[in-house]
């Protein structure tokens, strides 16, 4: 396959940044995103060039790191699937592709199509923790749970903090990335103690980051790579009136 890859170049923060142009042959349809963009960086060393910056770690659609935005979508064309998972077939011979990166005021560039993504981690220290003392882990089926809030839970706990709802919003919030790590600890028991301190802390911090209000428009979901699902906000905006009741 020949390919035309136009690539978000930025080389600081300071930096107003461009679009630069490469073009890319002999790329194999078994590649990964991540592995086309290696080659080009290989030519783009031996050429005596800067590399193309990006973010990556487990390759295994696991550690939500791979952040690009493709053609305008986050992760790219395939539904529920991380950039690092997004195999060179889903294109074809001739395609001009575009890659960024996420484009929030909350997730400042970095270099090229790296973001800081830390508002993400000062989320989670507010309130994204159980902190009770539970002692040695207690045997699994020791602590009845329904089964369908067991499911929800995990489900929530699948979300891998890629900040792709972020980046697919129009708004630019964190309310899906929030909710979930609100919801799969507010549905166990272990959570219970701490869930109305835990949303008022975590939504008070989500909002000092500078991430937008959420408007419902569902496109943090369609592109979220683990499928978490909007009723996730809805348990979220439930415990938050809950907690903003109670004082």
């Amino acid at each position: 396959m020949k390919l035309t890859l136009k690539i978000w170049r930025q080389r600081n923060a300071a930096d107003k940044g461009r679009m630069a142009s490469y073009e890319l042959d002999d790329v194999s349809p078994d590649m990964s995103f991540l592995e086309m963009l290696d080659v080009l960086n290989e030519r783009l060393i031996i050429e005596g060039d800067d590399p193309v910056a990006f973010d990556h770690d487990c390759r295994e659609g696991i550690c939500g790191m791979c952040s690009l935005v493709i053609d305008g979508t986050a992760h790219g064309p395939q539904r529920a699937t991380t950039t690092c998972q997004l195999h060179m077939r889903h294109f074809k011979d001739g395609d001009v592709i575009t890659i960024e990166p996420w484009r929030a005021s909350a997730f400042p560039v970095i270099k090229d199509l790296v973001v800081d993504r830390s508002a993400f981690d000062r989320i989670i220290q507010a309130g994204g923790y159980v902190s009770a003392p539970t002692g040695s882990a207690p045997e699994a089926a020791s602590i009845p749970i329904p089964q369908a809030d067991a499911h929800d839970a995990f489900d929530a706990a699948t979300c891998i903090g890629c900040g792709a709802c972020v980046a697919a919003c129009p708004n630019a919030s964190a309310m899906l990335f929030t909710a979930a790590k609100i919801t799969h600890l507010g549905l166990m028991p272990q959570g219970q103690p701490e869930r109305y301190g835990r949303v008022t802390a975590m939504v008070d911090q989500m909002d000092a980051e500078g991430f937008g209000g959420c408007t419902n428009t569902g496109e943090c979901t369609s592109v979220c790579p683990k499928g978490i699902p909007l009723e996730t906000i809805s348990r979220l905006n439930a415990d938050l009136l809950k907690a903003t009741a109670k004082g």
